[in-house]
């Protein structure tokens, strides 16, 4: 409840005083700290802060500079902590569970940007070079400045967002408004890592990504972040091992070519896509997607091909790029073999920019290496392949082939995603990319692999049989009820 013709927050001050005091005792405002009340005396004081954050800073502080740490959040740390530049005072300032650390500083510059009022945004080139500072006194519970790794992450950042040029434009500015603030020996610091993350001097780095950057090997943070949160689900997983001699059935690998193709959209009749595979006659009115499935079969019926698992980070490119290459060599406007150039997407899921490709997937090989199960080492590498998509098309198959070589290489059954099973398992790859909730493309892919295994792929009318009676050909988006049910 908020009292008419009084703001939720305010200062007492000057004729107001008297009233406030008044007001106080009856219950209709309460105290926040020191002069600053609040005529909402029914929500929690945290609520009432979170809210109107900036607010009470400016009512506290006018005229304070949003800076050092907080400069690059924009709010409040997990610990509820903000810091500013203010010459009103030196003592931190404690608004329920939120503390204020002013300090004082340079004045606002030109380039600082006003903000709610009475407040200013430290510009970039200024978080920057006050971030190199040294904390002397920590009276917080996080360091009031971000430390050298946490800078070179900003950094990186800053290029991967805004290119190289922006960077040295940022530079420019920094050595410019360094001699105003008195910050000359912070540029210099800033100045060699940003020499070294663009390869044009040799500095000592701290963070993986500034490091990688240095040595032309820059990959995507964030999706390392979510490669490890994978591995680690994958390392306490316990193992389910499924031997089988059937791994190269024509049957199984022909079903594994169709339904492949089935979910990115190259859609055939079973006996169609059956001519296509076995008596190579390719429609004369699809051409393209008939040489999709014929050169997924090609490489998934090849025990040469699919036994062989990469020893190291070049073996891994050279078998993806030639495993590429062959499953795409229908569609040469698609460039098979060769990774992307342009930046795809798929819906709401932006995959990894082009030119970390490379070191993205470099950082993921390294995860990847250190799994000890075939099954963990299938899931990861699929995972790996989709989320960074390195190829303009083709890129759903192609991790779904190094899945399962994986899986062949130890005699362990392959897993096929039917066509009904689809939806599972486009969602639980989605939950992983956007939410990083890695138990659901586990438990999916182990169902896949488990349906796979149960299925005799001996005879080509036995195993359709069977997959039609398991509802494998239902299309999800038709009957919402059916299921894929395990072979009896």
């Amino acid at each position: 409840m908020v009292i008419d013709n009084l703001p939720e927050v305010f200062l007492s001050t000057g004729d107001v005083a008297y009233k406030v005091s008044r007001l106080l005792k009856d219950g209709q405002v309460k105290k926040l700290t020191g002069n600053l009340y609040t005529s909402n005396v029914t929500d929690d004081v945290n609520k009432i802060v979170s809210t109107r954050l900036w607010e009470i800073v400016g009512l506290l502080f006018p005229g304070a500079i949003i800076s050092d740490r907080t400069a690059f959040y924009m709010g409040p740390n997990k610990d509820h902590e903000i810091f500013i530049i203010s010459e009103k005072s030196r003592r931190p300032v404690k608004v329920g569970s939120y503390t204020i650390y002013p300090r004082p500083g340079a004045a606002v510059q030109p380039s600082d940007t006003p903000f709610m009022g009475n407040l200013f945004l430290a510009s970039n080139a200024r978080k920057y070079l006050e971030n190199m500072r040294v904390s002397r006194n920590k009276v917080s519970i996080e360091p009031r400045y971000l430390s050298q790794q946490e800078i070179e992450e900003k950094l990186d950042q800053y290029i991967r967002v805004n290119g190289e040029a922006a960077l040295n434009k940022l530079r420019d500015d920094m050595r410019t408004l360094s001699a105003t603030l008195k910050l000359e020996s912070e540029f210099n610091k800033i100045n060699s890592i940003i020499s070294t993350l663009l390869r044009t001097h040799t500095s000592r780095l701290k963070s993986n990504v500034g490091i990688a950057r240095s040595m032309g090997e820059e990959f995507d943070p964030e999706r390392v972040v979510l490669f490890t949160a994978l591995y680690e689900a994958l390392s306490s997983t316990a193992p389910v091992i499924r031997k089988t001699e059937q791994n190269f059935s024509p049957v199984l690998c022909f079903y594994e070519s169709y339904f492949s193709n089935y979910i990115e959209g190259t859609k055939f009749a079973v006996s169609e896509a059956q001519d296509i595979v076995f008596n190579n006659k390719i429609p004369a009115s699809r051409p393209d997607d008939a040489h999709d499935i014929a050169g997924t079969y090609a490489v998934i019926s090849s025990e040469h091909d699919m036994l062989r698992t990469p020893k190291n980070f070049d073996d891994f490119i050279d078998i993806l790029k030639k495993r590429h290459a062959r499953i795409m060599e229908g569609r040469p406007e698609k460039e098979p073999g060769k990774f992307k150039t342009l930046l795809n997407q798929a819906g709401s899921t932006v995959f990894v920019e082009p030119n970390l490709v490379v070191g993205t997937l470099k950082q993921a090989f390294e995860l990847y290496s250190r799994l000890d199960t075939a099954f963990a080492r299938a899931v990861f590498m699929m995972c790996a392949i989709a989320e960074v998509h390195p190829f303009n098309d083709g890129n759903g198959r192609i991790s779904r082939i190094m899945m399962n070589s994986e899986l062949v290489a130890n005699n362990e059954s392959r897993i096929i995603i039917p066509t009904i099973y689809r939806s599972n398992y486009l969602m639980a790859l989605k939950g992983f990319s956007h939410n990083k909730i890695t138990d659901s493309i586990i438990k999916t892919m182990d169902f896949a692999q488990k349906y796979t295994s149960q299925i005799d792929w001996t005879d080509l009318r036995t195993a359709t049989d069977i997959l039609q009676s398991t509802n494998a050909f239902v299309e999800d988006a038709e009957n919402t009820t059916a299921l894929l049910r395990l072979p009896k």
